[in-house]
């Protein structure tokens, strides 16, 4: 009996190779371990594929770089880009459809010459996405009325502050939207001086509605987070746009031009006689050559731009389409999309108390700080261009821009 043994009971000899069989696998596993380590460890150090096709594609990594291709002329180019695509895709516009397009209402007098800005946008905001027949759908209500087809016909100051009365004080009894903001929602727009003027009789509206004019000075009136600066821009523009091409700049600066503000003609007195700057104290006459004036921007690095008999120049606009980095000498004026752009990543801002040392300042700017503010000018171009029909993140599109922003802060 003592022969047998409990079918479960191993003796030595069997345990044995069980015993050798454990090792060989524990040997196994830590073999194992080491090699995984061993491989992570020289895949984190080692150089990425050489081939695009085996790089993993992060839609995030090419947005950063995108962001870092435009970051010098955007305040957040980030916060632009999401912001402009919903508005893009949401914004409407509902505009009133009273008045009569042969008089002062609807349609824009003309898309050309120093006050373009508001015809092209009468034309575009038609010819957009934006606009909805259906008022209860908008964000915004827009004001038709163009002060700059009542000056066309000659109608007097006085006449113009009692027409816009009229036509506001009638919008107001006719349509349920103006009272629940008491016109905050609304907007119109004005590139002329004299739509400031005109609106001067309606205190209401300019205090509540949004003015998007093109002379946005501080000390008249310009509300910057209410308001809205309309870029003036002379279109047709003559010749193509400058650009990559700061070898052939070789003038400092110019200007030309009426004497027609106390900085201009302090800005001629001090700097028509110079060698370096090019000021003339006329606008250069056309007998002198075919488009000289243009020409002139083609050849300078800095083309100085003061302001007139308002805050505003039509030769900002120029500057940046023929690729001469402007020089604002111009207090108190709130730029075109200064809450978008980085004005300073592309342009010179001058203080008027100091015109009389503005050569220095401006021999003071290195080749290299020059080019990069070239390199940015260009990038803006786009910014201050109209088109009809109206194209993406060109000028008509950066004015609803910021009234989409401005629409964000209204409450009913």
């Amino acid at each position: 009996m003592s022969a047998l043994k409990h079918p479960f009971q191993l003796t030595s000899s069997s345990s044995s190779p069980l015993c050798s069989l454990r090792a060989s696998l524990l040997t196994l596993a830590v073999l194992t371990l080491l090699s995984f380590t061993y491989l992570s460890f020289t895949s984190l150090h080692s150089s990425p594929p050489s081939s695009p096709s085996q790089l993993p594609v992060k839609l995030g990594a090419l947005n950063d770089a995108a962001d870092e291709e435009i970051s010098d002329v955007y305040h957040s180019p980030q916060v632009f880009r999401l912001n402009y695509e919903e508005m893009d895709s949401k914004f409407k516009v509902y505009i009133y459809p009273d008045g009569d397009p042969n008089t002062f209402y609807q349609t824009p007098r003309k898309l050309t010459g120093k006050y373009a800005s508001e015809g092209y946008f009468f034309q575009n905001i038609r010819e957009s996405r934006f606009r909805t027949e259906d008022p209860d759908q908008a964000h915004l209500f827009f004001i038709p009325i163009s002060c700059h087809k009542m000056r066309g016909k000659g109608t007097s100051y006085e006449n113009m502050t009692i027409i816009v009365q009229n036509y506001v004080e009638g919008l107001i009894s006719k349509y349920p939207y103006w009272n629940r903001t008491l016109g905050a929602d609304h907007f119109f727009v004005t590139c002329h001086d004299v739509g400031v003027r005109a609106s001067e009789g309606l205190p209401f509206l300019i205090k509540n509605a949004i003015r998007v004019v093109c002379s946005p000075s501080y000390d008249v009136g310009f509300i910057p987070h209410k308001d809205v600066a309309l870029p003036q821009v002379l279109q047709p523009f003559a010749l193509p746009a400058g650009g990559n091409d700061t070898e052939n700049r070789t003038t400092l600066g110019f200007w030309a031009g009426h004497r027609n503000s106390k900085i201009r003609v302090i800005l001629a007195r001090v700097w028509e006689n110079d060698t370096e700057l090019d000021i003339s104290n006329n606008r250069i006459s056309r007998a002198t050559g075919h488009l000289l004036y243009q020409k002139r921007f083609y050849k300078t690095k800095f083309c100085i731009c003061p302001g007139g008999s308002q805050v505003n120049s039509a030769r900002i606009a120029d500057s940046i389409h023929y690729g001469c980095v402007p020089v604002i000498l111009s207090d108190y004026y709130d730029l075109p999309f200064n809450d978008i752009l980085d004005w300073r990543k592309f342009s010179v801002i001058v203080k008027e108390r100091d015109v009389y040392q503005l050569k220095q300042i401006l021999k003071d700017i290195s080749d290299m700080e020059f080019i990069k503010l070239h390199k940015n000018l260009i990038q803006v171009q786009k910014h201050f261009q109209w088109n009809s029909p109206p194209i993406k993140y060109d000028a008509f599109h950066m004015v609803m821009y910021d009234l989409w922003l401005r629409h964000h802060v209204i409450k009913y």
